[in-house]
């Protein structure tokens, strides 16, 4: 049985398009111009009864008359309040409202009195909050360039093992920025240790490391303040060690690492979303093999070189990076 359509009427008409109706209806049906109109046959008699041949007299007209609501605002409290706000023009709410219970009396809701306020333009120079716009960011085309680095937890429900109050997991995610393609190990701990571990892995795994590693400013990455006898953190060391630059982004603007927080987000909801693990080899067992699947992936913004090929995946992005830049082919 074929379902009924619901019918949906329009629910204000401009004068303009009331008098367009109202021409059509002289050389068509009411049936045709109210399905044209979106309107019932009784609305376009209504109109060509008000009509007197001029606009004005189909412009929209509200008869209703205007009650006060009973609960509103009396005079005598519109007048306190104005006079509060005349001998104080800077006063806060907070205080506007304490003066007005102290001094007079005043038994209504604060969220009454903002409404009040608000409704005759009292928050009308309030400044808005500026809407954030994204700079353009250079990202590198060249494999090796640089490498966002970030740590995150591994949701406990996922855990399914004997519970710990004291038992987390941490996932430490290295994605190159050119290719998008991505190392991600387990750790019992999150701590400079488990920083340098994670990072030697990766150059293991990409079989490279990079000019430039870019992390947030969490204390398993560096030192936010200056510590005494001018200490180095761990990671630091290994990157001077190892001729690495490491940049750290501004604090609390993790859109600066923003590839890597974006895969953290596919993390949760390919991986996490539906992960059970029952022991700490069997999280790595299961990572390792997500890692797999996630780098197989194909990606919009990886293109190639020439244009022609497009939605690659990281692991075909590799492939031609290591040829064009290094000539070499896996």
């Amino acid at each position: 049985m074929k379902r009924k359509e619901k019918k949906i009427y329009k629910k204000a008409y401009s004068a303009q398009e009331k008098m367009k109706a109202l021409n059509l209806l002289k050389h068509s049906t009411f049936e045709y111009v109210a399905h044209r109109y979106h309107c019932t046959i009784q609305t376009l008699y209504r109109w060509r009864k008000i009509f007197d041949g001029t606009l004005d007299s189909l412009e929209p007209k509200y008869c209703a008359p205007y009650t006060p609501h009973p609960n509103r605002h009396t005079d005598e409290e519109i007048k306190h309040i104005k006079d509060l706000i005349r001998r104080n023009p800077h006063i806060g709410l907070n205080e506007l409202y304490g003066k007005l219970r102290l001094n007079f009396s005043y038994s209504r809701n604060p969220v009454s009195l903002y409404r009040f306020l608000r409704k005759n333009g009292w928050y009308e120079n309030v400044k808005k909050k500026v809407k954030y716009i994204p700079q353009p960011y250079d990202t590198p085309i060249h494999i090796g360039e640089k490498w966002q680095f970030d740590a995150k937890y591994i949701p406990r429900d996922c855990y399914v093992g004997d519970f710990k109050e004291d038992r987390r997991y941490y996932q430490y995610t290295v994605i190159d920025e050119a290719t998008r393609e991505r190392f991600i190990y387990p750790m019992r701990e999150l701590c400079p240790q488990s920083t340098v571990e994670c990072i030697k892995r990766a150059i293991i795994y990409f079989g490279y490391k990079p000019k430039v590693i870019q992390t947030d400013n969490g204390a398993e990455f560096t030192y936010t303040q200056q510590t005494k006898s001018d200490k180095v953190h761990l990671f630091d060391q290994f990157c001077e060690m190892m001729n690495i630059q490491h940049k750290t982004i501004k604090p609390r603007t993790p859109r600066h690492n923003g590839k890597v927080e974006r895969s953290h987000r596919n993390d949760n909801e390919r991986f996490y979303r539906w992960l059970k693990f029952y022991s700490y080899e069997d999280l790595k067992k299961q990572m390792k093999a997500y890692l797999e699947r996630s780098n197989n992936i194909p990606i919009s913004v990886l293109t190639s070189r020439d244009g022609k090929r497009k939605w690659l995946t990281p692991k075909e992005k590799r492939k031609e990076l290591l040829l064009l830049d290094w000539n070499v082919i896996e």
